[in-house]
């Protein structure tokens, strides 16, 4: 059985889609067992609604929630009767729980699996992975993407391992390609760190390594991970989602001009809601946290039920295909 633990007060939606998506990767996989942290007479009254097993659902109250206005430190250290906090202590204290989902607050999310859960042996720091869509209808992963807004060419080779093991796990990408975002393609481009770091990786017989990437090429399908530091890759990930949901309002805006447009529209009608599936992050896992002793998923604070039911698989995937013990195994530090 693997156990996951849910924090139910995470995100704008919540205890409402938590549960629901939570409660529907429960009915779908046999062997999954989900532990909610939140307040227990709103979590009881919210399963009412629901048929599952029993036996594989439990509740730790919890009353208190850390908002995205706090300072992640101190909340991590006052609110010890939070959702994430207890989620975290579950996390931390038993051995036999595999993961953490939450759509709380990315700071306090991302403290917390590096106060809480700590690093794998070797590892130097810890990184956060989430994915995009793209178009050939796979997906890439960003490692780093906001956790580290500095790194050395250490972190680096170490993101690009830990992701290319992660895409494997996570997606069954078998041998993933790994790029380097630059400002070019050619392999003297870019800063010193982006240089040293294009010879490490070049040189790595563990990775796939296909060369540098421009931030134009990130959707394009011709690559499974893009390893950066974490202030270009927040940039970057921002950047591409928020270009293509304006792209779909104008494509929107445009289809409502004039009885010509909308006739067109109408007969469109399914490629344009394909797009807007393929575009849609409810269809895909959340953020991975690499490099710490638990399974941390992050999903977005704003969260439907699709989204968390994608997490919570998300999060089952990893353990059961073993992600921590094989980034453990490749990280560790070696014996003299």
């Amino acid at each position: 059985m693997i156990k996951i633990v849910v924090d139910a007060f995470g995100g704008d939606k919540s205890p409402y889609v938590n549960v629901e998506g939570a409660i529907k990767a429960l009915n779908e996989i046999a062997d999954l067992e989900i532990i909610f942290t939140g307040d227990s007479t709103i979590l009881n009254e919210e399963l009412k609604k629901y048929k599952y097993d029993e036996r594989r659902v439990s509740i730790v109250h919890a009353p208190d929630i850390i908002t995205c206005d706090e300072i992640p430190t101190i909340a991590l250290k006052t609110k010890k009767e939070s959702s994430l906090v207890k989620a975290y202590d579950l996390v931390k204290n038993n051995e036999d729980i595999g993961g953490l989902v939450s759509t709380g607050s990315t700071g306090a999310i991302l403290t917390g699996s590096v106060l809480k859960t700590r690093r794998l042996p070797g590892v130097i720091r810890p990184a956060f992975c989430p994915i995009l869509p793209t178009m050939n209808h796979s997906v890439v992963g960003v490692c780093d993407s906001g956790a580290n807004a500095s790194c050395t060419v250490d972190n680096l080779v170490q993101f690009a391992l830990m992701g290319s093991l992660y895409m494997e796990k996570a997606y069954g990408k078998k041998n993933p390609r790994v790029a380097l975002l630059n400002i070019g393609t050619e392999e003297e481009k870019g800063d010193e760190l982006r240089k040293e770091t294009y010879q490490r990786l070049k040189n790595m017989k563990e990775i796939n390594f296909v060369g540098n990437m421009e931030s134009r090429d990130l959707l394009s399908g011709k690559y499974d991970l893009v390893v950066c530091d974490g202030f270009a890759g927040n940039v970057l990930i921002k950047s591409t989602e928020g270009t293509a949901l304006e792209l779909l309002k104008l494509l929107k805006k445009s289809f409502m001009k004039g009885i010509k447009n909308k006739l067109g529209a109408l007969l469109l009608k399914k490629e344009i809601y394909s797009i807007k599936d393929f575009m849609d992050y409810n269809n895909y896992g959340g953020g991975v946290m690499l490099g710490v002793n638990k399974t941390i998923i992050k999903g977005h604070g704003s969260s439907k039920t699709n989204a968390i039911y994608n997490c919570v698989k998300q999060a089952y995937t990893l353990e059961k295909n073993k992600l921590i013990s094989a980034i453990g195994e490749a990280i560790k530090p070696k014996e003299d």
